[in-house]
């Protein structure tokens, strides 16, 4: 009996080995994607890349680099990218564990009592109608992966693992360029705000200036008052850079986790992130960007159900076994109680009203929907990089131009209020008009310096810097 048992469960075995030679499931490739133009006007080929560079090497400031490691450690948004790698590596692990068979145990009491009017036997006849059954049993059930269903549920569950981790990574990118960020935009409005308040005693000196001219006969009373005017103008813009610079701090908190508070920082012309600025080639985005390796992962999760949708025209081998102790009394429990059974059968799905149709045709538009997505995400991607590459390249540029400017309005500045004092050759008008151009053009200078340092750390970002 043993014997016809094992040739029964050997030839389940080769049928299930002829099966698995008939390949249904097809093996991921990375699919072509269009990565000829996504640096624009970019053509170099070298793979130096400023995404290689460590944030704390890049961040040098002791404060800046501080604020950084607390978001890390802090921030919930990646406590909870974090979270979502652990409930997908929980999916993962069951994937696993379904190329293994199911054991459970069942142990019970039955105690019944039939009804003797139902029964109807005849009289005479004494039939017990009183039972009690004691049964205990262990019960296992394991599937062959014959055409790769087993298979190609892990390799999904894999690639949404891999997504989950890419995603954590991105988080963890973005959180590094938001707070660096914010960090340079707080000094660049501390910056303003001191340059703002250097005019304003300026302005105030020259109210009493005008004043002491006017006396002397150099200026009338408009000069005055446009004087005052102009000092009250200076001073009103205070307050509102003073509560952007408590917002900015506010937003900062909520980036580090923290109620709302200071920030402590240093200065802006500290900073200088004077690097060797590289993009690499398109192609290293791939490897690089956190967003655009989650794409994929994407796409290769619905290449796989497409695999698995595939798996469901075909029968599935099953094998199932029972076996066990069951009596009606509890002294021959182990006595002559044993009891078993093993099946093994193959499921060939004949008509399930078109579901298996559908269900294919649902994985491939799924997959078709994940590779727009993938080759969109490298699009993007490569917009990114263009963008802060290009606002570095201007900032630049600007720099330049922008001190001769500031360094030609502070002599105009100079030579109107010389001209007002000792010539009739210019008015006050002059004065305030060149004074105004000369703040103007400061707080522009501190803005060109905020958007070269917030260019960098961009570019930073958009090439997949700070998760190595």
């Amino acid at each position: 009996m043993i014997h016809t048992y094992k040739k029964q469960l050997f030839s389940l075995a080769i049928a299930a080995t002829v099966f698995a030679s008939c390949k249904v499931t097809k093996t991921y490739e990375r699919p072509a994607l269009k990565t000829a133009g996504l640096f624009r006007e970019q053509t170099a080929t070298d793979t130096t890349t400023l995404a290689n560079t460590p944030w704390q090497t890049l961040f040098a400031d002791p404060q800046l680099s501080a604020l950084i490691q607390e978001g890390l450690d802090q921030n919930l948004d990646l406590k909870n990218a974090i979270q979502n790698i652990v409930q997908a590596q929980a999916t993962l692990k069951q994937s696993k564990a379904a190329y293994f068979p199911t054991l459970s145990l069942d142990a019970n009491y039955t105690r019944s009592k039939q009804s003797e009017a139902g029964l109807n036997f005849p009289p005479g006849i004494n039939i017990n109608t009183l039972t009690n059954n004691f049964k205990a049993q262990l019960s296992t059930s394991w599937e062959a992966d014959i055409w790769g269903k087993l298979s190609s549920t892990k390799r999904s569950a894999l690639a949404g693992y891999l997504k989950s981790d890419a995603t954590k990574r991105a988080v963890q990118t973005q959180l590094i360029a938001d707070i660096a960020n914010n960090y340079y935009n707080l000094l660049a409005l501390d910056r303003q705000l001191e340059i703002t308040q250097e005019t304003l005693k300026s302005r105030i000196a020259g109210v009493e200036t005008m004043k002491t001219l006017k006396e002397g006969a150099v200026v009338n009373g408009a000069a005055v008052v446009q004087s005052e005017a102009s000092r009250y103008a200076t001073e009103v813009t205070i307050p509102d850079l003073k509560r952007t610079i408590r917002e900015t701090e506010n937003a900062m908190n909520i980036l580090l986790s923290r109620a709302p508070g200071p920030i402590s920082r240093s200065k802006l012309n500290d900073h200088n992130l004077s690097t060797d600025v590289k993009i690499g080639v398109p192609t290293q985005l791939l490897e690089n960007r956190p967003d655009v390796q989650g794409a994929e992962y994407a796409f290769r999760g619905a290449f796989e159900n497409t695999n698995l949708a595939r798996t469901y025209f075909y029968p599935s081998l099953t094998i199932t076994a029972a076996g066990g102790l069951s009596s009606l009394d509890i002294k021959d429990f182990f006595s002559k109680s044993i009891f078993y059974n093993l099946v093994g059968g193959l499921t060939q799905p004949i008509f399930n009203k078109g579901l298996n149709k559908q269900r294919l045709e649902t994985a491939k538009s799924a997959q078709e929907q994940a590779m727009n997505s993938f080759q969109k995400t490298l699009l993007v991607a490569g917009q990114e990089v263009s963008n802060a590459l290009y606002a570095y390249q201007t900032a630049v540029e600007k720099e330049e131009a922008r001190a001769k400017q500031i360094a030609a309005l502070e002599k105009s500045v100079n030579y109107t209020q010389e001209l007002l004092r000792y010539s009739s050759a210019t008015n006050y008008t002059d004065v305030l008009t060149s004074e105004q151009s000369l703040l103007a053009a400061q707080l522009s200078g501190v803005t060109d310096r905020l958007q070269k340092l917030q260019s960098v750390v961009n570019l930073y970002r958009a090439l997949g810097g700070g998760w190595k």
